[in-house]
Formats: C-alpha cells, sequence, structure tokens
C-alpha cells in the first residue's frame, strides 16, 4: 500500500503501516546492517528503511570511512535504533559479541574491496568486524566497487572464500558506477538485497531432494563461423530460478546458453552446469537431464529458426551484391518434447514442466490471449508470461510474470526484482507437487 513520506519528517511510515505491511504471522528478527565506506553507501540506507519496514529490529554497524558518505542522524533515524562504529562504546556489554549473539542476521551494504579482504582473513579491529566473526548467523555481502577491483584475483580469491564459509554473495550488478564509468560491481538496489538477506535468514527447503533442470540464457544460430542468429536474453531470469531453487534445497542442474561470464560463474557456484550454444544442443542436454529430474523449468530464449545452410566459411560481402537472401527452417519446440517425452512415461511420474513466453504484447488481455494460445500448444502445466521489447524484460532489470495453466486459467502474479520472480514461481510449483501428491 503507498504510503505518504511527507507524514513523518524522516519519510518512514507509521507504526500502523509497517504492522500493514509485515502482517500478523510475520517472524521478527534482529538483523545488523554493516556499512562500509564506499560510495554506495547512501544506498545502504534503503536497505536499512526497507527491513525496518517490514517490522524488523535492525542495528547498524557503520564503519568510521561510512560515516564519511552518511550521517551518523540518518542511521539512528532510519534503524530507529542507536548507532555507534566504535568498540569503545558500551564495553561493558561488550557489544560487539553482544550484537553478533543477538542477531538472526547480518548484511553487509555496500561490502567494499577492502571489507571482502578483512572478512576473508578474519581481520576484528573494528565493531563491524568484531561483529560478523562473533555471529553465527547468515551473513549477507553486497559487493559494490569498480569493474577491475570486482574482477582483479585477490577480490576472487576472498569472495570464494567467503562463499565456501556459508556467506551469501548478493551480487554485484551490472550498470552505472561513479565517475561515469559502466559496469559489472554496482551494488544490487536496496530492495533485491532484502529479498536476498530474508531468503537466507529463513530458508525453505519446500524443494529439498528434488532434481531440478532450469535452461537460461538464449541460443545462437550459426549463419557462419563468425556470425549468427541470436536474441536480447541475458540469463538473469534463469540464474534467479537457479539460486532460488538451491537454497531451497534442490539439486540443481543449469542448462546455460549464452550468457556474460558473471551469469554463468554464479549459477556455477550453485548447480551443475551444461554448456550449450544452439537450439539443437540445448534440446539434447535438457531431454538428457530431463530423464531423471522432477521438475524441469525453461527459461531460456530459444530460437524459433535457423539458418538452412550455414556457412562452412566466413561470408564475405561480394563487390555490386546489395542483398543477401538467408533461408531459414523452424528449430525444434524443446518445451512442448520434454511435455511429451513426461506424458509418454519418459520422466518421473508427476515431473513438473514450466515454461516461459516471452511476447511484445500490448496490454494483458493481449498477453493472456498469446499465452493462452500458446499454453495450449505446448502443455505445460506452468507458463511465465511476460512482455518484453528492447527496455522490457531482458537484462538485469525488474521483471514481471501472469502463470496459466495448460488449460488457460491464471494462476498466479508476480512482480518486482527477478529473485522475487522465481521465489513466486517456486512456490507455485511447490504447490503444484503437493497438489499432485494430495491426489
Amino acid at each position: 500500500m503507498p504510503h505518504d513520506d511527507a507524514a513523518r519528517p524522516d519519510g518512514l511510515p507509521s507504526d500502523a503501516e509497517d504492522a500493514r505491511t509485515t502482517g500478523p504471522s510475520a517472524t521478527r528478527l534482529t538483523v545488523v546492517v554493516g556499512i562500509t565506506g564506499g560510495i554506495a553507501a547512501y544506498k545502504a540506507v534503503g536497505v536499512v528503511r526497507g527491513l525496518v519496514r517490514l517490522g524488523h529490529d535492525v542495528h547498524v554497524v557503520p564503519t568510521e570511512a561510512a560515516l564519511r558518505f552518511v550521517g551518523l542522524p540518518t542511521l539512528e533515524a532510519t534503524s530507529r535504533n542507536p548507532v555507534t562504529a566504535s568498540v569503545w562504546d558500551e564495553v561493558a556489554e561488550v557489544r560487539h559479541v553482544a550484537l553478533g549473539r543477538r542477531a538472526d542476521l547480518v548484511v553487509v551494504a555496500p561490502a567494499t574491496a577492502a571489507t571482502l579482504s578483512r572478512l576473508a582473513s578474519g581481520q576484528s579491529d573494528d565493531l563491524l568486524g568484531t561483529t560478523v566473526l562473533a555471529t553465527t548467523a547468515p551473513v549477507v555481502v553486497a559487493p559494490a566497487m569498480h569493474t577491475e577491483m570486482w574482477r582483479h584475483p585477490a577480490t576472487r580469491a576472498n569472495v570464494a572464500t567467503l562463499r565456501s564459509r556459508g556467506v551469501v554473495v548478493a551480487g554485484p550488478a551490472t550498470g552505472e558506477l561513479t565517475g561515469g564509468d559502466s559496469g559489472e560491481g554496482r551494488m544490487l538496489e536496496p530492495d533485491d538485497i532484502v529479498t536476498v538477506a530474508l531468503a537466507a535468514a529463513r530458508p525453505r527447503r519446500d524443494l529439498a531432494g528434488l532434481d531440478v533442470v532450469v535452461s537460461l540464457g538464449g541460443t545462437r544460430e550459426a549463419i557462419d563461423p563468425v556470425r549468427w542468429i541470436g536474441n536480447r536474453s541475458s540469463g538473469h531470469q534463469g540464474l534467479a530460478l537457479v539460486r532460488a531453487a538451491a537454497a531451497r534445497g534442490a539439486r540443481v542442474t543449469a542448462v546455460v546458453a549464452a550468457v556474460e561470464g558473471t551469469v554463468r560463474r554464479d549459477a556455477a557456484a550453485v548447480a551443475t552446469v551444461v554448456d550449450v550454444e544452439s537450439a539443437g544442443e540445448l534440446q539434447r542436454a535438457v531431454e538428457e537431464a530431463a530423464r531423471r529430474a522432477d521438475v524441469v523449468v525453461m527459461a531460456a530464449a530459444v530460437a524459433d529458426h535457423r539458418p538452412a545452410e550455414p556457412s562452412p566459411t566466413k561470408l564475405s560481402k561480394e563487390p555490386g551484391v546489395d542483398e543477401v537472401v538467408l533461408r531459414l527452417v523452424r528449430n525444434p519446440d524443446v518445451l512442448a518434447g520434454v511435455v511429451r517425452a513426461r506424458d509418454e512415461g519418459r520422466a518421473p511420474a508427476g515431473q513438473v514442466v514450466v515454461g516461459f513466453a516471452a511476447e511484445t504484447a500490448r496490454d494483458r488481455d493481449h498477453l493472456l490471449e498469446l499465452g493462452r494460445a500458446k499454453a495450449a500448444r505446448k502443455g505445460a502445466d506452468l507458463l511465465a508470461l511476460n512482455v518484453v521489447g528492447v527496455d522490457a524484460g531482458f537484462g538485469d532489470v525488474e521483471n514481471a510474470v501472469v502463470a496459466v495453466a495448460a488449460d488457460g486459467r491464471v494462476v498466479g502474479e508476480a512482480a518486482g526484482s527477478k529473485a522475487d520472480v522465481a521465489e513466486a514461481l517456486w512456490d507455485l510449483v511447490a504447490a503444484r507437487r503437493d497438489g499432485d501428491a494430495a491426489r
């Protein structure tokens, strides 16, 4: 429900609105938010605010450098708790141990390159470092730095060390950086960090023991050895599905078509990766993995057509020739093939098949019209419909889907970050499996 930020001088919702947002069944968590000295520190205020709005007890632990970017009064007003950066305050309580023990969740946002190094090596000469060492709660870090720093072997090694200890690494995203630069290293948006953090604090295990296959990315169909027909799919929605399934206990096989290297790397951190390029390769990989899968999610953007006769050598411009005719033939329908194999008994009984349909629809009614026709043709248990375009759907951006069943019924909707959409879709899958088991 929208609210009027002008209603309070600190811009926070009223206690009554907190109750509406959180709901009577929500569990109140004690959350430590560590803020370190990067330019993205101003966005950490949004993380604190988001957690407070959901009814959690938030304690901010800034570094001294962080306070040069965000003032202490802002952090106290936003968190509604006293804030200190010093190990010398409240010495009798042994504050760092007390905070670490009380915490249900620790979030460090932004996590600079220096912070990742300090956490990986266990340095503890400030309140944040000692608090992290003293906690047994889930720890989530949201890296933020320039691309070169993120890609440096030292940073990579520190991140790998933290992941090996169970630390959840949220991001970074690719986008605008400070100083006019752009690239990988941008801190995730506050709402996305809150989503990842709460998922880490309250892990659901409703997919435990299941074998799950997720395809992601966009296929490439060769024209010649150096050119191909492709699409705009980035693989980010598929990656979100992979991460969410793994977090909920599934054994995940990710069939990865063309994606940027960071997407593949992040998928490989939690899943078995099978690399493919063309629709034919993807079909073979998915069909092989689906033979033992409990759930198959086709999130990849698979080319509908391919060149009939790819050239074995690079096609060059010929003098006086201004037009080239490229003959295309239809690719196999991978999703329909998976459904058919399941129905013919060549997959585990009760296998749930989920497809995606990206459409350039005019409005919701048009989207449903297109989606229902596709659902009838393909027969998947769930078909996630979303509107795409040059500036919509593709990439590390928010998404919105409408899920329909094979008979065209709308069974769910989700909007927000791709992590939000992934969780909502897995909720539908889990409900479908529970329903089948009850019958």
